[in-house]
Order: C-alpha cells, then structure tokens, then sequence
C-alpha cells in the first residue's frame, strides 16, 4: 500500500519553510527532513513522528498513537499516528511542532 499523499500535502507546508527541510521516500512511505534528520513521515495512512525520548512515553498515552514499529521491531522515541489522531488541523499541527522540535534540537548531519 503506498503511503497517504493526501496527509503528505498537509505536512509538507508546515515544514517546507523551515531551514535544512528536505523531503525523501524512504520504508516505502515519504520521509520529511530538517538538516538532514529525520522528523517525521507517512507510511500507508500513518503519520510518523520522531518525538524523542522525553516526550515518548507521553506522546504513547494519547489517542490514535502507537509505537512505530514497520518492521517488528519498535523504535524508541518514535511513533505512529492513525489518521484519526490528526483529522483536525490544530492536532496535525501540534504534532508536526513537537516532531520538529525535537529534530530541530539534533546536530545537522553532514551532507554526502
């Protein structure tokens, strides 16, 4: 199944101004970029979110959230969002801010 254009075209201009964005397809969804790390993305209907360890287990307790884990294996301070979770603009949103945040805060990776 490929990943959800639609909530692909919601995300992409709440990062595209900022510094260092970059887009990429990656683990067969799309992945959004900011100075070379991972921010978040959308697999199949999911909307992933790279949150960190501080706001994980948090992130964990909501609604319409689990780990992300594509592969059976889950990945720590990393979640997936059903789409209920981010019907509404304002949710779509905070979430996009707290996934920038957090990737924001990382050193920028050396371009190859």
């Amino acid at each position: 199944m490929p990943y959800d254009e639609t909530t692909a075209k919601r995300v992409r201009p709440m990062l595209s101004r900022r510094k260092g964005f970059t887009e990429k397809k990656m683990f067969g969804g799309i992945g959004f970029l900011l100075n070379g790390n991972m921010c978040c993305g959308v697999w199949r209907e999911f909307l992933i979110l790279r949150v960190g360890p501080a706001a994980y287990e948090e992130s964990l307790d909501r609604d319409f959230v689990r780990q992300f884990d594509i592969t059976g294996r889950a990945m720590k301070g990393w979640v997936m969002v059903e789409p209920q979770g981010f019907e509404d603009p304002a949710d779509l949103k905070s979430w996009i801010e707290l996934a920038a945040l957090f990737a924001g805060s990382l050193p920028p990776k050396a371009k190859s």
